[in-house]
C-alpha cells in the first residue's frame, strides 16, 4: 500500500534527483560546449598528418671538407700592388734609359754624300759611360749623340761591334753623377708567362716611354739584315715600335733580361711580336767589346760550302747516309782543312743540277747530330768558342772515323 505521508515523498524525490545527477555524470553531458566526464569510446576523426620538415645534412667542418682542384679559389692579382711595382721600375729605371741620335752619310747619285738621321735605344752598362745598344742603330754613324735627360745631350764614340749578334758598344765622357747602370738577371731561368717592361725612345720622339707585356716565347731563331740569324730570341708582347731597338727588357724584379732588337710586323708598326736578345748574351759580349773591340767568332772552314743530305738526295747520289752534311768545298788555310777534312773529288749532273761528290760527310759535331748547316753554325755560335778543339763524326768513302779541330776565328 503507497503511503501518502509527505515526508517519505520529499525523501523518494531527494533520491531520485542524486540517482539522475550520478546517472547524467557517467553518461558525460555535454555543458557549454565543454565536454565533462570520460572520453568517448567512439572512434575519432582521422586527421591528415603534419607535413615531415626535412633536415639540410650537417654540414662539414672545414677539416673534413674534401679539397679539390675545381673548388679551389682562383689566384687574385693585387693590382695595387702590381701597379705600384711598375711605377717603382720606371722610377728606378728610366733615368738609365738614352735615346740615341746618329747621322749617317748615304751616297746620292745627283748630290753626292747626303747626311741621314737615325735614331735608337740604349742603356747605360756601367759606371764608365759605356752604354749598351743594337749594331744596328749605330752601324755606319759619321756622329752619334747620346740623350740622357732633356737637355743633356753628350757625342758618344762606338768602342765595338758585334754584327752577328746585332751587338754595340759605345761610351760617352763625363756621364751624368746621377745615372747608374741597370741591374742584369739571368736570361736562361726566364719562363714564358713572366712579366716584362720595355723602356725606349719609339719613332725617336717619345723618349723614355715604357710599355709592359709578357714574355711570349723563347729560344725563337729570326733572321735579320744581310743574312744575320739571331738566336736564342725572346719574344714579348710588350708594344715595340721602331726607335726602340738597344733598350731594355726588364723583368718584374727591374733587372735587364734582354736588348730589344727587332719586331715581326706586316705593316712596320708594331703587332704584338717583339724579338730581344737575351741578357745573358750581351754578359759574354759586351766585356770583350770594351776590352777588344770586337768579338771572336768561332769558325770550322767548311760552313755552307756543300749539301745538305736528304732521303732523296742520298738515293739519288747513293750515299751511305740519309742525314748529314756533304763537304763540297773547304776554305783555304781553315781549321777544318789543316784538320785533314776532305773536300769533294768528282762532280755529277742530276737534272739541272751539278753535284761536287766524294768529299767527307759530317754526321755530328760533340756527339750532336747535325742535319743542316743551320745546326752547324747554332753549335759553333752558341756552345763553342776560339780555340776549343772538338770533334766531328764523319763518314770517308763509306766508314765511319772522327776527326778533331781546333776552331779557329771566323775571318
Amino acid at each position: 500500500m503507497m503511503t501518502r505521508n509527505p515526508l517519505f515523498w520529499l525523501i523518494a524525490l531527494l533520491f531520485a534527483i542524486i540517482f539522475a545527477c550520478a546517472l547524467g555524470y557517467g553518461l558525460g553531458v555535454a555543458v557549454g560546449g565543454r565536454a565533462i566526464g570520460p572520453t568517448p569510446t567512439a572512434a575519432p576523426v582521422a586527421r591528415p598528418a603534419a607535413p615531415t620538415a626535412t633536415l639540410p645534412p650537417p654540414t662539414p667542418t672545414p677539416a673534413s671538407t674534401p679539397t679539390s682542384a675545381a673548388a679551389a679559389p682562383p689566384p687574385q692579382i693585387n693590382a695595387f700592388h702590381l701597379e705600384q711595382d711598375l711605377i717603382d721600375i720606371y722610377q728606378k729605371s728610366a733615368p738609365s734609359v738614352v735615346n740615341i741620335t746618329t747621322q749617317i752619310l748615304r751616297t746620292d747619285f745627283f748630290w753626292g754624300a747626303v747626311p741621314e738621321e737615325g735614331s735608337g735605344s740604349g742603356f747605360v752598362w756601367d759606371d764608365q759611360g759605356h752604354v749598351i745598344t743594337n749594331y744596328h742603330v749605330v752601324e755606319d754613324a759619321h756622329s752619334i749623340q747620346v740623350s740622357f735627360a732633356p737637355g743633356v745631350v753628350l757625342p758618344a764614340k762606338v768602342v765595338g761591334a758585334d754584327p752577328a749578334n746585332d751587338l754595340a758598344v759605345i761610351q760617352v765622357e763625363n756621364p751624368p753623377a746621377d745615372v747608374n747602370p741597370l741591374p742584369r738577371g739571368d736570361s736562361d731561368a726566364l719562363q714564358v708567362g713572366q712579366i716584362v717592361v720595355a723602356i725606349g725612345n719609339p719613332f725617336g720622339r717619345f723618349q723614355r716611354t715604357m710599355t709592359s707585356g709578357i714574355v711570349s716565347a723563347l729560344d725563337r731563331t729570326i733572321k735579320v739584315q744581310e743574312g744575320r740569324v739571331l738566336r736564342k730570341i725572346i719574344q714579348t708582347d710588350a708594344d715595340i715600335n721602331h726607335g726602340n731597338s738597344g733598350g731594355p727588357l726588364i723583368d718584374s724584379s727591374g733587372r735587364v733580361i734582354g736588348v730589344i732588337s727587332a719586331i715581326y710586323s706586316p705593316t712596320g708598326a708594331n703587332a704584338g711580336v717583339g724579338l730581344a736578345i737575351p741578357i745573358n748574351k750581351a754578359k759574354r759580349v759586351a766585356p770583350v767589346l770594351i776590352e777588344k773591340g770586337h768579338f771572336a767568332h768561332p769558325w770550322l772552314g767548311v760552313e755552307h760550302l756543300g749539301y745538305e743530305i736528304s732521303p732523296y738526295l742520298a738515293q739519288r747520289l747513293n750515299l751511305p747516309v740519309d742525314h748529314g752534311l756533304l763537304v763540297a768545298k773547304i776554305y783555304e788555310d781553315s781549321p777544318a782543312l789543316k784538320a785533314g777534312v776532305r773536300p769533294a773529288n768528282d762532280e755529277v749532273i742530276l737534272g739541272n743540277y751539278r753535284y761536287l761528290i766524294g768529299g767527307d760527310i759530317i754526321t755530328a759535331i760533340d756527339g750532336v747530330p747535325l742535319n743542316t748547316w743551320e745546326d752547324l753554325d747554332a753549335y759553333l755560335q752558341e756552345d763553342a768558342e776560339v780555340g776549343q778543339t772538338v770533334t766531328l763524326d764523319i763518314i770517308r768513302d763509306g766508314q765511319p772515323m772522327q776527326i778533331q779541330v781546333t776552331l779557329g776565328e771566323e775571318p
